[in-house]
């Protein structure tokens, strides 16, 4: 399930009646006519178009898994990838399940005192022909939150670094003559971590209460690190120009004059942020060893800090922005970014990928994909299935986790896409 509390457990009840918690062993795939998607971003775009990237062609053909979602793989050095999933089954080597549920609001017996999160397993060289399998379960409190969910995760060097956030305060958000508990964005935790591909962990010393970056999402609170990501830079970070892993985050700020409803979700935000580390056991959880992007000089260098109350977004687009990955084109020398703005975090949800030849900008538009999906989230690229030239590449996303909520009926767009895990062939179009 995606970030609903969903009271009357609609979501339950077509997750198990519609047969998705099985065992999947082989991808379902499907071919469709291919096509470019069409472009059409809102007026007040920031983004100029990239002329070196012009579009994007879906091939024609989708891979994928019904299984949960939060799919963010890490391409280790052993040629595998590894993954968070929640929200949903995935299937374990012995034929058993693991269902994995995030949401302490929902009855399966785990309560916001035992949430968990899963971690598995992506198997092959061809997104037509994987092998996914779960490792296992961690359980851990998202009190005082209402929900603990998967977000950034790196294998460097034969360590899994695995981060949490939370999401939904237990404390009530008043927005006008209402009150609402979900979904707002709560803090990055911090990270547990693996020496053995994830089949023990070391816990976070860190909590909810005490996160990484002491943030705060209750009484709605706006966070800047709310659900992290690290910037894919391929097998065992190979790509990283420095030895760093970067990280980027969306989020919102007290500063916003014109804050929507769901301003700062699990899916919405109004900037994106940049951080890096270097990535070791004694660093990952010490705040005192990140930087923080923080602007640009007036010769235009970035500034980097060690302060956290300077950094400053990497992008903003007021009402416009939310789930951020990036993902290191090596044949091209370009960093992608995909973004997704949520809506109303349960309507039909609008994409965008972003191509810059640095890191830290300039970003220019490559495609926006109104309706993407028609509700896919968690947009990330894999960069082990990008082509030798860097010009097709897999597009991984879930999608369609509400297809009728509040009146509004989600259609399936492009072909092929479903809840759990989809993959789609893609072409940078020149």
């Amino acid at each position: 399930m995606r970030k609903t509390t969903f009271k009357n457990w609609s979501f339950y009840i077509f997750f198990f009646a519609n047969g998705l918690a099985f065992s999947q062993t082989k991808p379902d795939t499907l071919h469709f006519k291919p096509f470019i998607w069409r472009s059409e971003p809102p007026a007040d775009c920031p983004f100029v178009q990239s002329k070196e990237l012009t579009g994007i062609k879906f091939l024609g053909i989708k891979s994928g898994f019904h299984v949960g979602d939060t799919w963010y793989p890490s391409w280790a050095d052993d040629d595998k990838l590894y993954s968070p999933f929640t929200d949903g089954i995935c299937p374990r080597l012995d034929g058993s399940e693991d269902l994995s549920i995030s949401d302490g609001n929902v009855p399966q017996g785990y309560g916001v005192e035992r949430t968990s999160t899963g971690q598995a397993v992506i198997e092959g060289d061809d997104p037509v022909n994987l092998k996914v399998y779960s490792l296992g379960l961690a359980h851990v409190s998202a009190l005082p939150y209402h929900g603990r969910y998967p977000s950034g995760s790196l294998v460097y060097n034969k360590v899994w670094y695995y981060g949490t956030y939370c999401l939904d305060p237990k404390g009530s958000t008043p927005y006008g003559d209402k009150v609402y508990n979900w979904p707002w964005l709560g803090p990055f935790v911090g990270f547990r971590y693996s020496t053995d591909y994830g089949r023990s962990w070391k816990e976070c010393q860190h909590t909810p209460e005490k996160p990484l970056f002491n943030e705060t999402g209750l009484n709605g609170y706006p966070v800047k690190i709310g659900s992290p990501h690290f910037v894919d830079f391929g097998k065992n970070m190979q790509y990283s120009p420095d030895g760093k892993a970067y990280i980027v985050a969306h989020g919102a700020d007290t500063s916003d004059a014109k804050p929507r409803f769901w301003n700062a979700s699990w899916i919405t935000g109004d900037q994106i942020y940049l951080l890096r580390v270097t990535p070791s056991i004694e660093n990952i959880n010490d705040i005192s060893k990140y930087e923080f992007y923080a602007g640009k000089d007036g010769k235009g260098n970035p500034v980097w800090t060690h302060d956290f109350k300077q950094i400053k977004p990497l992008l903003e687009w007021n009402n416009n922005m939310g789930c951020v990955t990036v993902t290191y084109n090596a044949p091209l020398k370009k960093f992608l970014m995909c973004v997704t703005d949520g809506g109303n975090t349960c309507s039909k949800m609008n994409s965008y990928i972003l191509e810059s030849k640095d890191i830290t900008g300039e970003w220019k538009l490559v495609s926006y994909l109104k309706n993407f999906g028609e509700q896919a989230y968690f947009l990330n690229i894999p960069s082990k299935f990008i082509s030798s030239d860097g010009r097709t590449a897999w597009l991984l996303y879930s999608g369609n986790f509400a297809t009728d909520w509040n009146g509004i009926q989600i259609q399936t767009n492009p072909p092929g896409s479903h809840y759990g895990l989809v993959m789609q062939k893609i072409e940078f179009l020149k």
